[in-house]
């Protein structure tokens, strides 16, 4: 989801600001700002003459004597004051007042279930690999300012901060007490730990008797009891996916008595996330335009003149029994506590757009933050060359295709690669085919990339692999689970593994002796195996799309093989439909390396998609 509190521009100086007092201070613009911040307040208290925004009742400004009559048991909150810039609202300035809920002792439950992005991807992939299906958002305006609150909550502001004519509608001078201004919190509004979760049942409660339900094991996935229609929950985003408009309707009358709501039927914008959607061609495009470049300028991050396409450093290659060893310590000067801080914002500020569009930054961003808490020099830069990568590559796109819905993963760690002679297991998860005499039909869209270090220090590499397959089958099973509740039942979901020995565990084939010594955990993957619900198969590591986000790689290997995760000018096309040798001519063979060079993907002979107007373009370009 989208940072709200990035930095808003000064028109002249080009000065970065983030602080809301600075903008009411600047002569040049105080006006919008002030402005801005009236309709907010008015929006959450009993309205505001100058925009004429009308109130929700959400916010009352209390008396001397109300004061006096908190409650002993609540803790008097702060109020902050959150300012944006956003080109694509109506009105782009954009002021928050959010309570300072780390101060707030809420009693009970705060978990609220939305959607993630995995969700999210699937459903869309739903959507395309449905015949007349479409895709449009709904989204319902100050949805946290509509729940009433079990209990009432109180915070200050500052009467300074107050634009003069709120503190003359609200007579704030007389009611204001050492300079503070006292309010009582009656309804939802941001920051409140428990404003979600109330949001989401007050929501819950208007929706029930209309037939819609949350369904049981995939949180924000929502159904009707009826009619085919179904959406993602994020908040108060909703991705709705349907085949009459109809249902559409229907839906929008349910919400519309108690809320109010703004319609995308295009269906291009999902949490922050672009959706280029064909219905021709059944191919969707998701990026995140204008992220990048927003983030490099908050962290004033100039991009090198040498390019940069690789996004950490790689460690040299070793040959020999020292390739065995662990990764040397980092004996690197220490960070300062401020360069921590930078890191950590750097880290939370890309790990949403790696996660969605970019995971060719994954594992690089998963070494960084891992050491985060002990940062060095060292830690400094290479998030610099990460920066770096991404000032080069600011635009990542991924495409989906239309499939037959089957989860396919391909499982892969590395041995010793971080830091305290531990493993990293990683997995790339698509939609697609089941695989026809262990072929792939083509591959997709990533919908989930896991990139992770193993907790249990691995006595080998085939305990790794099995480590890694273990991680990866526990992401399938809840994948399988939201698959099974969107109306796409799964076969024996076929996992792709590159070494024989974790292949023989999981599939009983081989005679345990030695490896039943292996973490106890990891013997999970044969009883999914024995269950039937994953198919493990091995083929070479060329073949394994996991193997790219499980280490580090030289900047060459990034250039080859960045066109096969991210849809690029290069990209290869999908062929799901029956070869000739002619159309055979000139590709190259079963092997992922090569893929680019070639411009085309593994096809097996004889195989139709049952999925019409997959794609039909043989080359790129």
């Amino acid at each position: 989801m989208e940072h709200f509190c990035a930095p808003v521009i000064h028109p002249t100086t080009g000065k970065l600001i983030t602080k809301y007092t600075e903008l009411a201070k600047d002569e040049e613009m105080r006006e919008v700002w002030t402005t801005a911040f009236g309709k907010e307040w008015g929006s959450l208290a009993q309205g505001d003459d100058k925009t004429g925004a009308k109130g929700t009742n959400s916010l009352f400004v209390m008396t001397h004597e109300e004061i006096k009559q908190i409650p002993q048991d609540r803790t008097i909150t702060y109020g902050r004051i959150v300012v944006d810039y956003r080109s694509q609202k109506a009105d782009p300035n954009q002021v928050r007042i959010t309570a300072g809920g780390n101060l707030i002792d809420y009693p009970g439950e705060l978990t609220t279930r939305s959607a993630d992005l995995t969700t999210s991807k699937i459903l869309w992939n739903s959507v395309l690999s449905t015949r007349r299906a479409r895709y449009m958002c709904l989204d319902i305006k100050n949805f946290y300012l509509c729940a009433p609150l079990d209990r009432y909550e109180y915070m200050r502001m500052k009467l300074t901060d107050f634009p003069d004519h709120i503190v003359q509608q609200y007579d704030l001078m007389r009611k204001a007490k050492n300079g503070f201004v006292y309010i009582e919190i009656r309804r939802s509004i941001y920051g409140l730990p428990q404003s979600g979760r109330l949001a989401n049942e007050f929501l819950r409660e208007k929706l029930r008797p209309k037939g819609y339900y949350e369904v049981s094991h995939t949180p924000g996935l929502w159904k009707h009891v009826s009619r085919p229609i179904q959406f993602t929950l994020v908040v108060d985003d909703f991705g709705v996916k349907y085949s009459r408009k109809e249902d559409v309707d229907h839906l929008i009358q349910s919400l519309k008595k108690d809320f109010t709501l703004s319609e995308d039927w295009k269906g291009d914008l999902y949490c922050g996330i672009s959706l280029n959607w064909d219905y021709e061609e059944r191919t969707l495009d998701i990026s995140m335009p204008g992220y990048i470049q927003k983030a490099l300028q908050r962290y004033k991050h100039e991009r090198s003149t040498k390019r940069q396409d690789s996004p950490y450093p790689a460690a040299p290659r070793i040959y020999g029994a020292a390739a065995q060893a662990p990764s040397p310590d980092d004996d690197s000067p220490e960070a300062t506590e401020d360069e921590i801080k930078h890191i950590q914002q750097v880290v939370g500020t890309i790990l949403y757009y790696a996660r969605a569009v970019d995971i060719t930054v994954l594992m690089a961003l998963s070494t960084i933050a891992s050491e985060q808490a002990k940062a060095t020099k060292t830690t400094i830069k290479n998030m610099q060359q990460m920066l770096d990568y991404l000032a080069w590559h600011p635009n990542a796109t991924i495409r989906f295709v239309a499939s037959d819905m089957v989860l396919n993963i391909h499982s892969d760690a590395s041995y010793l690669s971080a830091k305290g002679a531990k493993s990293r297991a990683a997995g790339h998860f698509f939609l697609g085919a089941v695989p026809i005499n262990g072929k792939p039909i083509f591959l997709n869209g990533a919908i989930f990339t896991l990139s992770t270090i193993l907790k249990m220090v691995a006595a080998s590499a085939a305990e790794a692999e099995l480590g890694a397959l273990f991680m990866n089958i526990k992401e399938g099973r809840i994948m399988r689970l939201t698959l099974a509740e969107m109306g796409h039942p799964q076969p024996p979901t076929p996992i792709h593994v590159d070494n024989t020995t974790a292949v023989g565990i999981a599939n009983d084939t081989i005679k345990k002796q030695r490896s039943r010594s292996f973490e106890m955990r990891y013997f999970y993957a044969c009883d999914q195996v024995k269950a039937g619900n994953f198919d493990v198969q091995h083929h070479p590591g060329a073949e394994n799309m996991g193997d790219y986000p499980s280490k580090h790689f030289q900047a060459p290997h990034h250039r080859n093989v960045r066109p096969l995760y991210q849809h690029e000018a290069n990209s290869p096309r999908y062929l799901p439909r029956a070869m000739t040798p002619k159309d055979l001519k000139g590709c190259v063979g079963n092997k992922v390396g090569r893929y680019v060079r070639g411009h085309v993907m593994p096809i097996i002979p004889g195989y139709r998609s049952p999925v019409p107007r997959v794609t039909r373009v043989a080359r790129a370009g």
